[in-house]
């Protein structure tokens, strides 16, 4: 009895840890995430993310809408009250507004926060120093994917986090910029969406790596051949097609084709409907991504760079400018945009400079 008695120090279980306060941020845990940043061989998109970037359509939409944010400029004012309405007075921009990374260049930084926006609901920058009045000099982006939050899951996200955890070491909320998007993460949106895509593209990829159609392997003579025997010689022959052009049968076996046409083996109705539901996920317009509908039309290069602006990257643009005009990034009453105005009227420039041409070249070619 004395053995089951006994009790030793290996069993007593070891004094807990005081937790954080909830939805507070604990300062015992000071420097563990703050000592992940940098280490760039930890950072990671997230499975998810690189799953349905694979999806071309994903792919083309969230890269014609990086290319907008990451060439717009951001640029500073505050409001002054005229009488009448709250009139923008240009100030004199922060250092940080032309390169909030001196590390990275502007468009890179600005292009890969609204990548996490799009696939995760939010975005984080890292602020990795500051100036004499205690605002924000530099940042460094912190990877979504890489990012856990203990008091919010997801994949809603209802306010900034105060529970904030990098790559497994917990971070004080002061010292980050959290980007929370209006709409929901696009992986967290739609995912069977995505998953069908991605099934499509594997079987248009498997009917595409056979030059003879599919079809059924029937023996017509011979000693019956059991179930084993039969899924051995359709693998065979299905080995051998793959690599030849030319299959041998012998007077036991006959080969059926299926009346299964090259375009339906290829899915290519069922991809074209999948791109334009991608389209959709992704709030661009289907023409834009090579979809067509039949039923939207456009009149110029100007209007399709401006449907996409409206139509796919107002939303995050504004979500960007308006974390950076918080009080805690820049003091009270002053603000920062991106120059949206300037890229669409650069844009319509460009675009009539090139009209002469167009018509020119048109009327040569109408003689």
């Amino acid at each position: 009895m004395g053995l089951f008695n006994r009790v030793t120090k290996a069993a007593i279980s070891p004094t807990p840890t005081k937790a954080a306060a909830a939805g507070g941020y604990s300062p015992n845990s000071a420097g563990l995430g703050a000592a992940m940043v940098g280490q760039y061989y930890t950072y990671q998109e997230g499975d998810a993310r690189n799953r349905a970037v694979s999806v071309p359509t994903i792919n083309r939409a969230r890269d014609l809408m990086a290319s907008v944010i990451g060439c717009m400029p951001l640029k500073m004012y505050n409001e002054i009250w005229n009488g009448e309405q709250l009139e923008k007075v240009p100030l004199a921009p922060r250092t940080w507004l032309r390169r909030p990374d001196p590390t990275v260049p502007y468009q890179f930084i600005m292009s890969w926060t609204f990548d996490d926006l799009l696939f995760f609901g939010r975005a984080f920058w890292y602020i990795t120093s500051r100036t004499a009045d205690g605002y924000p000099a530099t940042y460094t982006r912190l990877p979504a994917g890489s990012v856990t939050t203990t008091d919010m899951v997801g994949p809603v996200w209802f306010a900034p986090s105060q529970q904030v955890y990098f790559n497994g070491g917990q971070l004080d909320p002061k010292d980050l910029v959290q980007f929370l998007s209006p709409a929901q993460g696009l992986i967290y949106a739609a995912p069977s969406a995505i998953e069908t895509a991605l099934k499509l593209e594997a079987a248009r990829n498997r009917n595409a790596s056979s030059a003879i159609p599919a079809g059924i392997l029937k023996q017509t003579g011979g000693e019956p051949l059991s179930a084993q025997e039969l899924a051995d010689l359709a693998a065979s022959f299905n080995a051998a097609r793959a690599t030849n052009q030319t299959a041998a049968l012998n007077e036991y076996l006959n080969y059926q084709e299926t009346l299964t046409s090259p375009d339906k083996m290829l899915l290519i109705e069922s991809s074209q409907y999948q791109s334009l539901e991608c389209a959709r996920l992704a709030n661009v317009p289907p023409y834009l991504v090579g979809v067509a509908t039949g039923a939207y039309s456009y009149q110029s290069a100007q209007q399709a760079r401006a449907d996409l602006y409206i139509f796919g990257v107002k939303m995050y643009a504004e979500a960007i400018a308006q974390t950076l005009s918080l009080n805690n990034i820049l003091p009270s009453g002053t603000y920062v945009e991106f120059d949206a105005e300037g890229y669409l009227a650069e844009n319509y420039a460009a675009d009539q400079a090139d009209e002469p041409q167009q018509n020119t070249q048109e009327q040569l070619a109408t003689r």
